[in-house]
């Protein structure tokens, strides 16, 4: 039972090393989007909400190409679909209703960051006794979720501090995916020298 269960959690780790670039992407897509609202504070809100809308719909693809390849007979990352499917939808609703007012454009925001950040922190605990430094996945989660709290709480914030706010949460977001993504890539290289049955 014990090497069953050895097996299966090396599988899933394998796996999430093998696609280490596109917790990289996910990341380096969060940092652009960030960029973009700081070098362009004086954006109006439609652009604010088609760059928001483009970003949430290559996170959401993203999360749906990691769950999709999961390995043979391993359940799919249920947190990771759900995420995907959030993620497309807010982005579809981004472009297909763009003469949403800024309080809506703020709401969808806010939920959007809340429920990504809460399945990152579930992903996070069901991955800790795969994979090292699982924090780092937490503490994205947690940053979502207080960014989205933080929303809630002022949801009459001018366009000006919300497209910083916008911008920082994306920034340090970002950053922790690509540090997680490098990290996966280290345990992948460790994976591959360990000796088989290690």
């Amino acid at each position: 039972m014990t090497n069953e269960l050895d097996t299966s959690a090396g599988t899933l780790a394998n796996h999430l090393t093998r696609y280490w670039w596109l917790t990289a992407l996910r990341g380096l897509a969060a940092v652009l989007f960030g960029l973009l609202a700081f070098v362009w504070p004086g954006m109006t809100l439609l652009t604010l909400i088609y760059l928001y809308g483009a970003y949430a719909l290559v996170n959401g693809v993203l999360a749906f190409v990691l769950a999709i390849n999961a390995p043979k007979g391993y359940p799919r990352f249920g947190s990771l679909i759900f995420q995907g499917i959030i993620s497309i939808a807010a982005g579809l609703i981004a472009f297909f209703m763009p003469g949403i007012t800024a309080m809506a454009l703020v709401l969808l925001i806010a939920v959007w960051a809340i429920v990504t950040g809460v399945l990152e922190i579930v992903a996070a605990v069901r991955l800790r006794k795969v994979i090292d430094h699982e924090w780092l996945l937490v503490l994205a989660g947690v940053l979502s979720v207080v960014f989205g709290v933080l929303l809630l709480a002022r949801p009459s914030a001018g366009a000006l501090a919300l497209v910083w706010w916008t911008g920082a949460f994306a920034i340090a977001l970002g950053c922790l995916l690509l540090v997680l993504s490098f990290r996966m890539r280290h345990w992948r290289t460790v994976l591959a020298g360990a000796p088989h049955g290690a």
